[in-house]
């Protein structure tokens, strides 16, 4: 952090601004940080409730990580691997959540005899059609509108299901066909999309749920659902998390997740970097913010790469890696120097996504408490969580204390 911006004037913010980072865990640094920082971007409104509960906002910036020793559907939220459908600006992903999700869920039907017989879709046609063996039978309805009737109803409530299921005649149902005239023993709907990462979608969502806390004056939510929102957006803005190639393993670079993720900000982020980014303001379309945020992100992604490779190719191995204590453990890391040298070679990407994290979590608290009607807010009291929610953070605690990351993990970035 640039000593000018957090010196003049600040002297008694700084203390509440830097905490202690010689405790901090190895990789959550940034996002604690980030949500830190993103408490003053508030206005005179909310700065007084957020400033009382920031240990709170800070401390469980990392909460969704620990989620993911918890359920297989945490980790997906973190990242979107973008570059699976296709090259920029990606238009074959539909922006509206319900519309991928059905573009790429496998719609299928066991005969009685076993033959599968799979819903085909013509999106250039809008039609839907099963191919019966002697003939096509096409959706009796309007494209459109039909299919996603029968996805919103039959399919979608299914979501966090380990298999889903479809009734028979309710396909039946969506061609014209009478009740039980469908050869179908079974049938089935397969996710072909969320294991490819859904940040912008969670986004929107989390940004619904904060919206809702806000309106129903419920302190202990906000605070849960404003740490969390903080932890996404920071995901969103790093680039390695747009990508298949997440950690570098499809180009001979496997750790360069962690290099830039956590190894760059701790190095230099207290040292150098200016997280003071003005006042947080309203969005006017969260959809497409978010994904302008992911989509800036994964512009980045070549010079993250290439720049990497380079110096990976100029250095010796032995001056690459170095080892330091951290934590009562020694540790294998990349050196300081060479370090040093990604990090002014990238010229200050790192810290620029910071800052767009920190501005963007500021405004998606603001833009929550806006919409739900500026409701007042508690500013000289400090949240004490109920026994319930207590609970519920201890058990958090003791999976990812315990437990195997369920999806894809950190080691795995």
């Amino acid at each position: 952090m640039k000593k000018a911006a957090l010196l003049s004037g600040l002297a008694m913010a700084a203390v509440l601004l830097l905490g202690s980072t010689a405790s901090e865990r190895w990789g959550f640094f940034g996002h604690r940080r980030i949500n830190r920082m993103a408490v003053f971007t508030l206005p005179p409104e909310m700065i007084g409730f957020f400033k009382k509960n920031i240990e709170f906002i800070t401390e469980h910036a990392v909460d969704p990580d620990k989620r993911r020793y918890a359920t297989r559907h945490e980790a997906v939220r973190h990242y979107i691997d973008i570059d699976h459908w296709g090259e920029y600006p990606f238009p074959e992903v539909p922006r509206d959540w319900t519309q991928a999700l059905m573009k790429f869920t496998e719609v299928g039907i066991l005969t009685a005899t076993g033959d599968t017989l799979r819903l085909q879709r013509d999106t250039v046609k809008e039609q839907v059609f099963i191919n019966l063996g002697y003939r096509d039978v096409q959706l009796a309805a309007p494209y459109a509108t039909a299919y996603q009737d029968f996805f919103k109803q039959y399919i979608l409530p299914q979501y966090y299901e380990e298999n889903w299921v479809v009734d028979c005649d309710a396909i039946g149902a969506l061609f014209g066909l009478e009740p039980e005239s469908l050869d179908c023993s079974s049938a089935y709907a397969v996710d072909h999309f969320s294991e490819y990462g859904i940040v912008p979608y969670h986004l929107l969502q989390m940004q619904y749920r904060l919206t809702e806390a806000f309106r129903k004056r419920d302190p202990g939510r906000i605070l849960r659902l404003s740490a969390e929102m903080g932890h996404y957006i920071g995901d969103a803005h790093v680039p390695l998390h747009t990508t298949e190639n997440y950690n570098g393993q499809l180009t001979n670079q496997v750790g360069i997740h962690a290099f830039w993720e956590s190894r760059l900000p701790e190095l230099f982020a207290d040292r150098d970097y200016d997280f003071f980014v003005g006042r947080a303001e309203y969005i006017d379309d969260p959809q497409n913010f978010f994904w302008d945020a992911v989509l800036a992100s994964h512009q980045l992604l070549d010079s993250v790469l290439t720049i990497e490779r380079e110096l990976s190719e100029i250095y010796p191995e032995d001056k690459q890696y170095c080892y330091e204590e951290r934590l009562g453990r020694t540790i294998r890391t990349q050196c300081r120097e060479f370090a040093a040298a990604y990090h002014q070679r990238m010229s200050g990407m790192v810290e620029a996504r910071m800052r767009a994290s920190v501005h963007t979590i500021g405004s998606s608290w603001y833009t929550a408490w806006v919409d739900a009607g500026q409701p007042p807010l508690p500013a000289f009291s400090e949240y004490e969580p109920t026994v319930a929610e207590k609970e519920e953070l201890e058990e958090l605690e003791r999976q990812a204390q315990g437990g195997e990351a369920k999806g894809r993990g950190h080691d795995n970035e």
